[in-house]
């Protein structure tokens, strides 16, 4: 879990941009909870997308459980108020949603033909992989971790490790990530970052 003090200051403006994409996603969770077959209809299943290509979109909504919807709430909440402050609501949203989308085309490319990807995750990767190349030095606090770590190696340790833990759409996560440095890049050369950082 990604956390730094700094990103606690409030948002004059696009907050709320957030905060609806969080309501959406508990809302989709909500449903799936009582019609489980959403899931599929919802989902990415990659050999399925000809009949149902919705849902290079709506997978980005849907989770798989608690636990999962929690982890990436909480993370899209502290790194997406924080990336969304140094660029603005609207190329938040575009960052963000280009970005899952780019995950997803590379889960629909390498990803399990008949099995569902769902989650935000590559959109928040996204995120995360534009802060990595903007504030790499930033000192977040990685749950259990006792000490700050640099947010760039925070970012690249939680990417490795989705290669290694059964379950993940890893594919989804490297695509957002290299789209979300691409998108750091272009931010950092056009000043958009904080100077202490």
């Amino acid at each position: 879990m990604l956390y730094n003090p700094s990103m606690r200051r409030s948002t004059s403006s696009g907050i709320s941009a957030i905060l609806f994409i969080v309501a959406l996603c508990f809302l989709v969770f909500a449903f799936t909870l009582f019609r489980p077959e959403l899931i599929r209809i919802l989902g990415l299943t990659p050999a399925l997308v000809p009949q149902q290509p919705w849902t290079l979109i709506t997978a980005m909504f849907v989770h798989a459980n608690l636990t999962h919807i929690m982890f990436n709430m909480i993370s899209l909440f502290f790194l997406g108020t924080f990336f969304l402050r140094l660029v603005g609501e609207a190329d938040f949203l575009k960052v963000y949603f280009i970005g899952g989308l780019a995950g997803n085309f590379l889960y629909l490319l390498l990803g399990p033909a008949m099995i569902p990807g769902v989650g935000a995750s590559g959109a928040i990767f996204t995120i995360g992989g534009a802060l990595a190349i903007m504030v790499p030095k930033m000192p977040v606090f990685v749950f259990p971790l006792p000490v700050p770590v640099p947010l760039g190696g925070a970012m690249v340790f939680f990417l490795l490790i989705g290669f290694v833990i059964p379950g993940i759409a890893w594919q989804a996560h490297l695509g957002g990530f290299v789209f979300g440095m691409l998108a750091g890049l272009y931010y950092k050369k056009r000043g958009r970052r904080p100077l202490h950082y």
